[in-house]
């Protein structure tokens, strides 16, 4: 074992504790200690790890040394770790782990954690796992399970502090310290009516701030910004950002509270949607970087696919042009000029307005403004590149009429980026369909389109 390894300190972190710096030493520490059979000294490498750094430990070993660690760990395995595991990944943990020992992990997460967890197993393994809990245990993740994919019913945690409006601060401060059920960790409790509604939301700091026998009727704010149970993830991470929350009231069809979504459970969304996004408009539908070979093929070939088909569009609109083309070569060395330019101001269309539908900035009441902005902007910034393109064609080339028709192409397809790079998106978001899955290949075909055709159908017409 490596002379700078000492036994961590509970005041720091194991990274810390051991001398390692960065997370590439401990991978390798862990793996020689693994691969020389040293469990006690895999156990004091691990045994103060934050749970991310433990996810990200399991995802650069191999499945094998994978599955030793889990023979160390199993006694008294962190199961935030799986919460914080690439999917591939958790699935062979879980495999590993087995049911039981799955089971009893489960158990010392929050009931969101736990939720979120139970939704990423197949029904077969779900029902193995929930045979294994207790009874408590099992009607608060079947009711979790229950609620929509990506609701707030998933997002949020059954555990809540709610008491009546009649009590005094004295009462209440009471209570928190004696009763063992309480969170772990909460920043806001609510007062609710004798039906168990949401009445208001009293801050801890402004709890302790208060004297002992002031009602909490008289310091509860009563602007509390209440969340459906089905209300889509998205709109819950809208209205934290919008109202800099730092936890929200879930409440059932008729109002009762029956949970509460937390800050930290909200920058999860926010992370997760920015990522889906930004995978999808690369054509890939989910993290694939611990994926099989072959799984990570199938997964790719669709999107290819498809893409195929618009490159052949784009082809056959050049082939109608071919006689020209092969009467001037100029028009072959400069084309691809006037699709590249076009596809980058569709793609910086399309990117802001992706975002203002994420974000819900983009809506049918502004939409007519922000399309003539986008338009506007495209045409002017393809007059600039007419001008300069042409320009330095003139020189190059040395005739003025190619160089009127680059410039002219490069106006009319820079616009048509920008109306296309607009309406194709919202376009798909009135369908319901992704934005962000669609619109790239369908903007890139247009623009590769008219591009062509535009300097194509000019040049044919002018100079041939």
């Amino acid at each position: 074992m490596d002379e700078r390894v000492i036994p961590p300190s509970p005041l720091l972190s194991s990274e810390e504790a051991l001398g390692l710096h960065n997370r590439d030493e401990l991978v390798r520490a862990v793996a020689e200690a693994l691969a020389k059979s040293q469990l006690e000294d895999v156990r004091t490498l691990v045994s103060n790890l934050h749970y991310s750094d433990g996810a990200r430990l399991f995802e650069r070993l191999s499945a094998d040394q994978r599955r030793a660690l889990i023979d160390v760990m199993r006694l008294d395995f962190d199961a935030e770790i799986l919460c914080a595991l690439d999917g591939t990944v958790r699935e062979e943990v879980i495999a590993s782990l087995g049911f039981t020992d799955l089971a009893a992990a489960l158990r010392e997460l929050d009931s969101d954690d736990a939720v979120h967890l139970m939704s990423h197993l197949s029904e077969d393994e779900q029902a193995h796992v929930l045979a294994a809990l207790p009874i408590e245990d099992r009607t608060i993740v079947t009711q979790g399970l229950s609620y929509p994919e990506y609701s707030a019913g998933r997002l949020m945690q059954r555990e809540l502090v709610a008491v009546p409006a009649y009590w005094t601060v004295g009462q209440t401060i009471d209570y928190l310290r004696e009763n063992q059920n309480l969170p772990e960790e909460f920043y806001d409790f609510y007062v609710v009516d004798p039906r168990h509604r949401p009445a208001g939301r009293v801050a801890l700091s402004r709890l302790l701030r208060t004297c002992q026998p002031v009602r909490l009727q008289e310091i509860l704010d009563p602007a509390v910004q209440s969340i459906a149970v089905t209300m889509d993830q998205e709109e819950v991470a809208v209205l934290f950002r919008e109202h800099d929350l730092v936890s929200a009231p879930v409440v059932d069809r008729s109002g009762r509270l029956v949970g509460v979504v937390t800050v930290d459970d909200v920058v999860d969304v926010i992370d997760e949607e920015a990522a889906d996004d930004m995978l999808r408009l690369g054509g890939v539908a989910e993290p694939d970087l611990y994926q099989a070979v072959i799984d990570t093929t199938r997964s790719r070939f669709n999107w290819l696919l498809v893409n195929l088909g618009t490159a052949v569009l784009t082809s056959s609109v050049i082939g109608l042009f071919d006689a020209a083309i092969e009467q001037l070569v100029t028009l072959a060395v400069l084309m691809p000029i006037v699709a590249s330019m076009g596809g980058n101001a569709g793609t910086q269309t399309l990117t802001i307005a992706i975002r203002a539908l994420a974000t819900r900035e983009l809506s049918t009441a502004n939409a007519k403004r922000v399309l003539g902005k986008e338009i506007l902007v495209a045409s002017l910034n393809g007059v600039l590149f007419a001008v300069i393109l042409g320009v330095v064609t003139l020189v190059r080339f040395g005739i003025l009429e190619i160089s009127l028709v680059i410039a002219a192409a490069l106006v009319i397809n820079m616009t048509c980026a920008g109306f296309a790079g607009f309406l194709v998106p919202l376009g798909f978001e009135r369908m319901k369909i992704d934005p962000a899955v669609a619109s790239p290949a369908f903007v890139t075909t247009v623009t590769d389109v008219v591009g062509f055709f535009a300097f194509l159908g000019l040049a044919t017409w002018l100079l041939l």
